[in-house]
Protein backbone atom coordinates (compact mmCIF):
# COMPACT_ATOMS: atom_id res chain seq x y z
CA UNK A 1 0.00 0.00 0.00
CA UNK A 2 1.37 3.76 -1.07
CA UNK A 3 1.80 6.56 1.77
CA UNK A 4 -0.10 4.75 4.34
CA UNK A 5 0.99 7.63 6.60
CA UNK A 6 -0.27 10.18 4.91
CA UNK A 7 -3.95 8.26 4.04
CA UNK A 8 -4.38 7.50 7.46
CA UNK A 9 -4.16 11.19 7.94
CA UNK A 10 -6.66 12.14 5.12
CA UNK A 11 -8.94 9.13 6.74
CA UNK A 12 -9.19 10.36 9.88
CA UNK A 13 -10.08 13.86 9.51
CA UNK A 14 -12.71 12.70 6.68
CA UNK A 15 -14.52 10.33 9.56
CA UNK A 16 -14.11 13.04 11.62
CA UNK A 17 -17.01 14.90 9.13
CA UNK A 18 -18.98 12.11 8.60
CA UNK A 19 -22.35 11.77 10.68
CA UNK A 20 -23.42 8.53 11.81
CA UNK A 21 -26.08 6.33 10.04
CA UNK A 22 -29.00 5.77 12.53
CA UNK A 23 -31.47 9.05 12.75
CA UNK A 24 -29.31 11.18 10.10
CA UNK A 25 -30.89 12.39 6.70
CA UNK A 26 -28.61 11.85 3.65
CA UNK A 27 -27.26 14.73 2.20
CA UNK A 28 -28.80 14.83 -1.34
CA UNK A 29 -27.91 18.00 -2.48
CA UNK A 30 -24.34 17.40 -1.68
CA UNK A 31 -24.43 14.25 -3.71
CA UNK A 32 -25.69 16.23 -6.59
CA UNK A 33 -23.36 18.94 -6.47
CA UNK A 34 -20.24 16.23 -6.21
CA UNK A 35 -21.55 14.27 -9.12
CA UNK A 36 -22.33 10.89 -6.77
CA UNK A 37 -22.74 8.23 -9.20
CA UNK A 38 -24.08 4.32 -8.89
CA UNK A 39 -22.06 3.32 -11.37
CA UNK A 40 -19.06 5.59 -10.93
CA UNK A 41 -18.71 4.04 -7.55
CA UNK A 42 -19.26 0.85 -8.65
CA UNK A 43 -16.02 0.56 -10.96
CA UNK A 44 -13.89 2.21 -8.05
CA UNK A 45 -15.37 -0.14 -5.69
CA UNK A 46 -14.00 -3.31 -7.93
CA UNK A 47 -10.77 -1.78 -8.67
CA UNK A 48 -10.13 -1.33 -5.40
CA UNK A 49 -7.42 -4.63 -4.06
CA UNK A 50 -9.84 -6.46 -1.45
CA UNK A 51 -9.29 -9.48 -0.08
CA UNK A 52 -11.25 -12.30 2.11
CA UNK A 53 -10.99 -9.71 5.45
CA UNK A 54 -12.77 -7.00 3.42
CA UNK A 55 -15.33 -9.45 2.00
CA UNK A 56 -15.87 -11.05 5.68
CA UNK A 57 -16.56 -7.44 6.46
CA UNK A 58 -19.43 -7.17 4.28
CA UNK A 59 -20.46 -10.48 4.87
CA UNK A 60 -21.21 -9.42 8.50
CA UNK A 61 -22.46 -6.42 7.66
CA UNK A 62 -25.36 -7.92 5.60
CA UNK A 63 -26.15 -10.67 8.01
CA UNK A 64 -26.03 -7.98 11.03
CA UNK A 65 -28.55 -6.54 8.83
CA UNK A 66 -30.75 -9.54 8.20
CA UNK A 67 -31.05 -10.49 11.97
CA UNK A 68 -32.72 -7.28 12.20
CA UNK A 69 -35.27 -7.81 9.50
CA UNK A 70 -33.55 -5.51 6.84
CA UNK A 71 -32.17 -6.96 3.26
CA UNK A 72 -28.97 -8.14 2.50
CA UNK A 73 -27.56 -4.52 2.77
CA UNK A 74 -24.33 -2.68 4.04
CA UNK A 75 -24.85 0.90 4.06
CA UNK A 76 -21.84 3.49 3.39
CA UNK A 77 -22.83 5.46 6.62
CA UNK A 78 -21.85 2.31 8.20
CA UNK A 79 -18.99 0.90 6.24
CA UNK A 80 -17.71 4.98 6.89
CA UNK A 81 -18.00 4.94 10.43
CA UNK A 82 -18.84 1.75 11.94
CA UNK A 83 -17.24 -0.97 10.01
CA UNK A 84 -18.72 -4.09 9.92
CA UNK A 85 -22.42 -3.11 11.34
CA UNK A 86 -25.81 -3.63 9.38
CA UNK A 87 -28.83 -1.94 9.52
CA UNK A 88 -30.67 -1.88 13.09
CA UNK A 89 -29.09 -1.91 16.28
CA UNK A 90 -26.38 -4.16 16.37
CA UNK A 91 -26.83 -6.65 19.90
CA UNK A 92 -23.43 -8.20 19.18
CA UNK A 93 -24.30 -9.52 16.00
CA UNK A 94 -20.50 -9.24 15.22
CA UNK A 95 -17.48 -7.91 16.77
CA UNK A 96 -16.49 -4.19 17.05
CA UNK A 97 -13.26 -3.15 16.02
CA UNK A 98 -12.47 -6.79 14.38
CA UNK A 99 -11.12 -5.51 11.47
CA UNK A 100 -7.74 -4.81 11.59
CA UNK A 101 -7.72 -3.32 7.66
CA UNK A 102 -11.50 -2.18 7.13
CA UNK A 103 -12.88 -1.74 3.68
CA UNK A 104 -13.17 2.33 4.52
CA UNK A 105 -9.72 2.54 5.04
CA UNK A 106 -8.76 0.85 1.61
CA UNK A 107 -11.54 2.82 -0.66
CA UNK A 108 -9.85 6.31 0.83
CA UNK A 109 -6.39 4.95 -0.27
CA UNK A 110 -8.03 4.10 -3.47
CA UNK A 111 -9.90 7.87 -3.82
CA UNK A 112 -6.69 9.60 -2.93
CA UNK A 113 -4.27 7.69 -5.64
CA UNK A 114 -6.97 8.84 -7.95
CA UNK A 115 -6.59 12.39 -7.29
CA UNK A 116 -8.89 14.98 -9.09
CA UNK A 117 -11.35 12.14 -10.91
CA UNK A 118 -11.81 12.65 -14.69
CA UNK A 119 -14.29 15.35 -15.77
CA UNK A 120 -14.66 16.72 -12.20
CA UNK A 121 -11.39 18.46 -12.00
CA UNK A 122 -13.02 20.62 -8.95
CA UNK A 123 -13.40 17.41 -6.76
CA UNK A 124 -11.01 16.23 -4.31
CA UNK A 125 -10.46 12.88 -2.37
CA UNK A 126 -12.03 14.14 1.18
CA UNK A 127 -15.19 16.09 -0.07
CA UNK A 128 -15.73 12.73 -2.38
CA UNK A 129 -14.85 10.69 0.71
CA UNK A 130 -17.25 12.97 2.48
CA UNK A 131 -20.08 12.64 0.26
CA UNK A 132 -20.25 9.08 0.19
CA UNK A 133 -20.11 8.00 3.98
CA UNK A 134 -23.34 10.66 4.57
CA UNK A 135 -24.85 9.51 1.35
CA UNK A 136 -27.93 6.79 1.72
CA UNK A 137 -26.13 4.39 -0.77
CA UNK A 138 -25.09 0.63 -0.25
CA UNK A 139 -23.62 -2.26 -0.76
CA UNK A 140 -26.42 -4.87 -1.69
CA UNK A 141 -25.39 -8.42 -1.61
CA UNK A 142 -28.58 -10.58 -2.78
CA UNK A 143 -28.46 -14.59 -1.99
CA UNK A 144 -25.65 -13.76 0.48
CA UNK A 145 -26.18 -16.92 2.68
CA UNK A 146 -25.47 -19.36 -0.25
CA UNK A 147 -21.54 -17.87 -0.11
CA UNK A 148 -18.88 -19.92 -0.28
CA UNK A 149 -16.45 -18.02 1.74
CA UNK A 150 -13.23 -17.41 -0.60
CA UNK A 151 -14.84 -16.28 -3.81
CA UNK A 152 -14.42 -12.59 -4.78
CA UNK A 153 -17.74 -10.87 -6.05
CA UNK A 154 -18.59 -8.96 -9.03
CA UNK A 155 -19.33 -5.27 -8.06
CA UNK A 156 -22.66 -4.02 -10.40
CA UNK A 157 -25.41 -1.05 -9.91
CA UNK A 158 -28.86 -0.08 -9.92
CA UNK A 159 -29.52 1.50 -13.22
CA UNK A 160 -32.67 2.84 -11.69
CA UNK A 161 -34.90 1.65 -14.93
CA UNK A 162 -36.24 -0.73 -13.78
CA UNK A 163 -34.21 -3.32 -15.91
CA UNK A 164 -33.22 -6.47 -14.78
CA UNK A 165 -29.30 -6.71 -16.32
CA UNK A 166 -26.78 -4.18 -15.27
CA UNK A 167 -23.18 -4.07 -16.74
CA UNK A 168 -20.96 -5.61 -13.53
CA UNK A 169 -17.07 -4.81 -13.09
CA UNK A 170 -14.48 -7.62 -11.47
CA UNK A 171 -10.57 -7.62 -11.57
CA UNK A 172 -9.02 -10.04 -13.64
CA UNK A 173 -5.25 -11.40 -14.21
CA UNK A 174 -4.52 -12.05 -17.52
CA UNK A 175 -1.19 -12.62 -19.64
CA UNK A 176 0.10 -10.95 -16.62
CA UNK A 177 -1.43 -8.19 -15.95
CA UNK A 178 -4.73 -7.19 -13.79
CA UNK A 179 -7.17 -5.69 -15.99
CA UNK A 180 -11.19 -4.44 -15.06
CA UNK A 181 -13.57 -7.06 -16.66
CA UNK A 182 -16.91 -5.82 -18.16
CA UNK A 183 -19.79 -8.34 -17.96
CA UNK A 184 -23.42 -8.04 -17.70
CA UNK A 185 -24.83 -9.39 -15.15
CA UNK A 186 -28.57 -10.56 -14.21
CA UNK A 187 -30.33 -12.34 -11.09
CA UNK A 188 -29.52 -15.78 -12.33
CA UNK A 189 -25.77 -14.32 -12.11
CA UNK A 190 -26.45 -13.39 -8.43
CA UNK A 191 -27.96 -17.27 -7.61
CA UNK A 192 -24.45 -18.98 -8.87
CA UNK A 193 -21.43 -16.41 -7.17
CA UNK A 194 -21.54 -13.26 -5.53
CA UNK A 195 -22.38 -10.07 -6.85
CA UNK A 196 -22.92 -6.70 -4.61
CA UNK A 197 -24.74 -4.31 -6.05
CA UNK A 198 -24.74 -0.78 -5.16
CA UNK A 199 -27.84 0.89 -5.00
CA UNK A 200 -29.69 2.73 -2.52
CA UNK A 201 -31.04 2.65 0.45
CA UNK A 202 -35.17 3.30 1.36
CA UNK A 203 -35.75 1.27 4.71
CA UNK A 204 -33.48 1.67 7.20
CA UNK A 205 -35.59 4.77 8.58
CA UNK A 206 -38.41 1.96 9.20
CA UNK A 207 -38.50 0.08 11.94
CA UNK A 208 -39.09 -4.15 11.24
CA UNK A 209 -41.37 -6.26 12.77
CA UNK A 210 -38.02 -8.32 14.01
CA UNK A 211 -37.71 -5.41 16.12
CA UNK A 212 -40.61 -4.55 17.22
CA UNK A 213 -41.12 -8.41 18.36
CA UNK A 214 -37.92 -7.40 20.63
CA UNK A 215 -39.64 -4.58 22.12
CA UNK A 216 -42.26 -7.03 22.81
CA UNK A 217 -41.07 -10.04 24.07
CA UNK A 218 -44.79 -11.77 24.42
CA UNK A 219 -44.73 -11.94 20.34
CA UNK A 220 -41.92 -15.18 20.20
CA UNK A 221 -40.09 -14.92 17.21
CA UNK A 222 -42.64 -15.44 14.93
CA UNK A 223 -45.19 -18.71 14.07
CA UNK A 224 -45.56 -19.72 18.00
CA UNK A 225 -48.04 -19.00 20.27
CA UNK A 226 -49.15 -15.04 20.80
CA UNK A 227 -48.96 -14.13 24.46
CA UNK A 228 -51.98 -11.31 25.66
CA UNK A 229 -54.16 -11.30 29.04
CA UNK A 230 -56.56 -13.79 29.17
CA UNK A 231 -59.75 -11.30 30.69
CA UNK A 232 -60.32 -7.60 30.15
CA UNK A 233 -59.42 -5.17 32.06
CA UNK A 234 -61.30 -4.95 35.20
CA UNK A 235 -62.81 -8.18 35.09
CA UNK A 236 -61.63 -11.55 36.96
CA UNK A 237 -59.97 -14.63 35.80
CA UNK A 238 -63.14 -16.86 36.75
CA UNK A 239 -66.13 -16.20 34.66
CA UNK A 240 -64.64 -13.03 33.01
CA UNK A 241 -65.78 -12.62 29.16
CA UNK A 242 -63.21 -13.62 26.58
CA UNK A 243 -61.05 -11.92 24.59
CA UNK A 244 -60.87 -12.50 20.78
CA UNK A 245 -57.61 -11.26 19.29
CA UNK A 246 -57.08 -11.30 15.30
CA UNK A 247 -53.42 -12.44 14.42
CA UNK A 248 -51.96 -12.34 11.20
CA UNK A 249 -50.04 -15.70 11.30
CA UNK A 250 -48.22 -15.94 8.06
CA UNK A 251 -47.58 -14.00 4.98
CA UNK A 252 -46.30 -14.78 1.62
CA UNK A 253 -45.56 -12.81 -1.70
CA UNK A 254 -46.12 -14.39 -4.52
CA UNK A 255 -44.14 -12.07 -6.56
CA UNK A 256 -41.28 -9.45 -6.34
CA UNK A 257 -42.26 -6.26 -6.16
CA UNK A 258 -38.88 -4.45 -7.18
CA UNK A 259 -36.37 -5.64 -9.91
CA UNK A 260 -33.62 -7.70 -8.12
CA UNK A 261 -30.59 -4.49 -8.53
CA UNK A 262 -32.83 -2.39 -6.36
CA UNK A 263 -33.31 -4.82 -3.45
CA UNK A 264 -36.39 -6.52 -1.19
CA UNK A 265 -39.85 -5.87 -1.33
CA UNK A 266 -40.64 -3.79 1.85
CA UNK A 267 -44.65 -4.77 2.77
CA UNK A 268 -46.43 -2.51 4.89
CA UNK A 269 -49.15 -4.08 6.92
CA UNK A 270 -51.96 -1.80 8.35
CA UNK A 271 -55.19 -2.01 10.29
CA UNK A 272 -57.36 0.38 11.81
CA UNK A 273 -60.33 -0.89 14.23
CA UNK A 274 -61.59 0.65 17.40
CA UNK A 275 -59.96 -1.86 20.15
CA UNK A 276 -62.78 -2.96 22.84
CA UNK A 277 -65.14 -1.48 22.15
CA UNK A 278 -68.56 -1.98 24.02
CA UNK A 279 -70.50 1.18 23.60
CA UNK A 280 -74.21 1.28 24.45
CA UNK A 281 -74.91 4.25 22.43
CA UNK A 282 -74.37 6.26 20.02
CA UNK A 283 -73.27 9.01 21.54
CA UNK A 284 -70.41 6.39 23.22
CA UNK A 285 -69.33 6.18 19.80
CA UNK A 286 -67.91 9.52 19.55
CA UNK A 287 -65.48 8.56 23.18
CA UNK A 288 -63.71 5.63 20.97
CA UNK A 289 -60.24 6.65 18.62
CA UNK A 290 -59.75 4.56 16.33
CA UNK A 291 -56.35 2.64 16.84
CA UNK A 292 -53.98 1.46 13.48
CA UNK A 293 -51.66 -0.83 13.97
CA UNK A 294 -48.74 -0.48 11.16
CA UNK A 295 -45.65 -3.27 10.86
CA UNK A 296 -43.03 -3.44 8.07
CA UNK A 297 -42.22 -6.80 6.27
CA UNK A 298 -39.11 -7.41 4.09
CA UNK A 299 -39.54 -9.89 1.88
CA UNK A 300 -36.15 -11.04 0.64
CA UNK A 301 -35.57 -12.53 -3.21
CA UNK A 302 -34.59 -15.82 -1.54
CA UNK A 303 -38.81 -15.38 0.37
CA UNK A 304 -40.45 -14.73 -2.70
CA UNK A 305 -43.01 -17.61 -2.80
CA UNK A 306 -42.36 -18.80 0.62
CA UNK A 307 -44.36 -18.50 3.70
CA UNK A 308 -43.15 -16.30 6.54
CA UNK A 309 -44.30 -16.66 9.69
CA UNK A 310 -45.86 -13.44 10.89
CA UNK A 311 -47.42 -13.92 13.88
CA UNK A 312 -48.43 -10.52 15.01
CA UNK A 313 -51.53 -8.76 16.64
CA UNK A 314 -53.50 -6.67 14.45
CA UNK A 315 -56.45 -6.31 16.83
CA UNK A 316 -55.55 -7.46 20.09
CA UNK A 317 -59.74 -7.00 21.72
CA UNK A 318 -62.09 -7.73 19.03
CA UNK A 319 -65.44 -7.81 20.93
CA UNK A 320 -68.44 -9.08 19.43
CA UNK A 321 -69.97 -5.38 18.50
CA UNK A 322 -66.74 -4.67 15.97
CA UNK A 323 -68.17 -5.70 12.72
CA UNK A 324 -65.37 -4.89 10.36
CA UNK A 325 -61.60 -3.29 10.32
CA UNK A 326 -59.99 -1.18 8.23
CA UNK A 327 -56.89 -3.17 6.59
CA UNK A 328 -54.32 -2.47 3.58
CA UNK A 329 -51.00 -3.88 2.34
CA UNK A 330 -48.77 -1.37 0.47
CA UNK A 331 -45.46 -1.90 -1.01
CA UNK A 332 -43.26 1.07 -0.37
CA UNK A 333 -41.50 3.02 -3.19
CA UNK A 334 -41.40 6.41 -1.66
CA UNK A 335 -42.85 9.80 -2.38
CA UNK A 336 -44.78 12.04 -0.32
CA UNK A 337 -46.95 11.14 3.00
CA UNK A 338 -50.41 10.69 1.75
CA UNK A 339 -53.13 8.70 3.40
CA UNK A 340 -56.03 6.64 2.65
CA UNK A 341 -59.28 7.38 4.22
CA UNK A 342 -61.39 3.75 5.04
CA UNK A 343 -64.20 2.98 7.63
CA UNK A 344 -64.50 0.29 9.52
CA UNK A 345 -68.11 -0.68 10.86
CA UNK A 346 -69.07 -1.34 14.70
CA UNK A 347 -72.53 -2.55 16.10
CA UNK A 348 -74.90 -0.56 18.60
CA UNK A 349 -78.05 -2.33 19.71
CA UNK A 350 -78.33 -4.20 16.47
CA UNK A 351 -77.85 -1.35 14.31
CA UNK A 352 -74.60 -0.61 12.29
CA UNK A 353 -72.42 2.38 12.54
CA UNK A 354 -69.22 3.54 10.44
CA UNK A 355 -66.12 4.98 11.44
CA UNK A 356 -63.69 6.82 9.80
CA UNK A 357 -59.58 6.34 9.71
CA UNK A 358 -56.85 7.07 7.43
CA UNK A 359 -54.48 4.96 6.60
CA UNK A 360 -50.41 6.26 6.01
CA UNK A 361 -49.65 5.65 2.87
CA UNK A 362 -46.82 7.04 0.65
CA UNK A 363 -47.73 9.18 -2.97
CA UNK A 364 -45.55 6.30 -5.10
CA UNK A 365 -46.30 3.36 -2.81
CA UNK A 366 -47.75 0.02 -4.42
CA UNK A 367 -51.34 -1.10 -3.12
CA UNK A 368 -51.26 -4.88 -2.95
CA UNK A 369 -54.67 -4.63 -1.88
CA UNK A 370 -56.90 -2.23 0.61
CA UNK A 371 -60.58 -2.70 1.85
CA UNK A 372 -62.81 -4.11 4.59
CA UNK A 373 -62.46 -7.22 6.87
CA UNK A 374 -65.24 -8.38 7.93
CA UNK A 375 -66.08 -10.16 11.38
CA UNK A 376 -68.38 -13.16 9.56
CA UNK A 377 -65.52 -14.09 7.20
CA UNK A 378 -62.67 -13.73 9.76
CA UNK A 379 -64.61 -16.38 11.61
CA UNK A 380 -65.53 -18.23 9.02
CA UNK A 381 -61.55 -18.85 7.23
CA UNK A 382 -59.77 -18.43 10.45
CA UNK A 383 -56.64 -20.67 9.87
CA UNK A 384 -57.36 -20.78 6.82
CA UNK A 385 -54.93 -18.72 4.15
CA UNK A 386 -56.48 -16.58 1.63
CA UNK A 387 -55.68 -14.68 -1.51
CA UNK A 388 -54.67 -11.06 -1.51
CA UNK A 389 -53.64 -9.00 -4.67
CA UNK A 390 -50.34 -10.76 -5.16
CA UNK A 391 -49.93 -11.62 -1.41
CA UNK A 392 -51.09 -14.63 0.14
CA UNK A 393 -52.45 -14.30 4.36
CA UNK A 394 -53.55 -16.33 6.79
CA UNK A 395 -55.57 -14.24 9.25
CA UNK A 396 -56.76 -16.48 12.83
CA UNK A 397 -59.28 -15.06 15.21
CA UNK A 398 -58.19 -16.26 18.26
CA UNK A 399 -60.40 -16.55 21.74
CA UNK A 400 -58.91 -16.77 25.06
Amino acid sequence: MKDRKAMAGLLAAVLATLPSCKGEDPLPQTQQQLGIDLKEFAIILSSVPMGKAQYDEVYDAVNCSVSNGYDEEYMLCDLFSDPGAGVGPKDGTRATGSYTEPLRDLIAEYVKSMGTRAGDAGLNPESYLESLGSSDMQIYWPYSDSWDGETAPIITFDPGDDSETSKGYRMVRRNGKTELEVLLVSEATAKKEPVWVINRNSDSSHTTLELLRREHPDWETGGGSVVIGKTKAGEDEEGGAKIKTLILKEFKARRPYDTWLAGASEFFVKCGSVEDFSASTEAELQLYNPSITDFMVVVRRNQVGESIPFNAVLVSQWTEQLHSCAFMISEDDGGTMTSWKCSGEVKIKSRTYGFDVNLPIRARDDVVWRGQLAAPYLEKTSGQTGNFGDVELTFELVEY
